[in-house]
């Protein structure tokens, strides 16, 4: 049997008093998470039908107050289930937005951690994109370009840094500090920040976009090759990164077949206005994993799309609160 970092072991989900972990807590145990292994893992158990991914939800505040976001999902592997509870709160200033997320035992149906799951849903993110580019990008791949340069890109980066030997890490961002772009070229010396976004694409052969643009931010075709591109883009109404006829001419993944296509802004206006189909999706990353979909060609570009699953969410809560439980400062007895 494949090795599953996220089997349960049934004593540790039993009679266990839930722990609190603030972003300080958070902040110490996460340079430990091996977050490639847990989101593997993970993958590889919704492919295999051991785990349930249920449909974002939306609930508004009554009064115009605000709304959350339910992010849900359960691992029969872990013996865990929970949700990450991300809301925006009005204020007369600027809105309050915060995440966290509550793991439950399958087996007692008892809480086993609450967490702040801000810096986890960054490092799920890039870590879902990292483990995208692992899978679906040649091993021969040297250039990378990143588009972007806020906490997101810069944990992609981080995530992907030694994915494959990079030559060249080309950086954009239309309003990049002096300060920040001195961070970035300190943390890599292969770091060059580009001019413009048709410079930064220049030959590059992946290319990650870490913004939060309601408009697309690049011109696919300024690679001047066929390139793999990973998406995050935002919950804003309509955002996307891409152009949406850039889908037509793509080899597309995704990280979740089942609710990708309805809460991707591209994919639905490709299908309204070009004739797109979110059948043409040729595979998740389940069946990446599992072996279960067609890996792309090298002769079109590949065009990979993630929006965020509560099961990463699960999962990450997961891996941290098993760092905490080794942990004497977090351990519960």
């Amino acid at each position: 049997m494949k090795p599953n970092t996220l089997m349960a072991d049934e004593m540790t989900l039993t009679n266990m008093p839930p722990i609190l972990l603030d972003e300080h807590a958070i902040a110490k145990l996460l340079p430990k998470l091996n977050i490639k292994a847990e989101l593997t893992a993970l993958f590889r158990a919704l492919g295999e039908g051991d785990a349930v991914q249920p449909a974002q939800t939306v609930t508004d505040f009554p009064t115009g107050a605000g709304d959350f976001i339910t992010y849900m999902g359960a691992i029969k592997s872990a013996g865990v289930f929970g949700a990450k509870l991300s809301p925006y709160i009005v204020t007369d200033a600027k809105p309050i937005i915060t995440a966290w997320t509550t793991l439950m035992s399958m087996q007692t149906g008892q809480p086993l951690v609450w967490c702040d799951a801000a810096a986890l849903t960054t490092e799920r993110t890039a870590g879902t994109t990292a483990l995208a580019v692992d899978l679906l990008a040649p091993r021969s791949v040297r250039r990378l370009a990143i588009i972007g340069s806020g906490p997101v890109a810069q944990a992609h980066l981080r995530h992907v840094a030694t994915l494959r030997n990079w030559d060249q890490i080309a950086v954009y961002s239309p309003n990049l500090t002096l300060e920040r772009a001195t961070q970035w070229q300190n943390f890599d010396h292969r770091i060059r920040i580009a001019a413009t976004s048709s410079d930064c694409l220049d030959a590059s052969d992946v290319v990650m976009l870490c913004t939060s643009s309601g408009t697309p931010v690049i011109d696919p075709a300024d690679t001047k090759k066929p390139s793999l591109f990973t998406s995050i883009s935002t919950n804003a109404p309509n955002a996307h990164e891409v152009p949406p006829a850039f889908l037509t001419m793509s080899q597309v993944y995704c990280d979740y077949l089942a609710t990708t296509a309805q809460s991707a802004a591209e994919m639905r206006l490709a299908e309204q206005n070009h004739g797109w189909n979110a059948d043409q999706i040729i595979g998740d990353l389940a069946g990446i994993v599992c072996g279960s979909c067609a890996q792309p060609s090298a002769d079109k570009p590949v065009y990979f799309r993630s929006i965020g699953l509560g099961l990463e969410d699960i999962a990450m809560a997961y891996g941290i609160w098993k760092l905490a439980q080794s942990n004497d400062e977090w351990k519960t007895t």
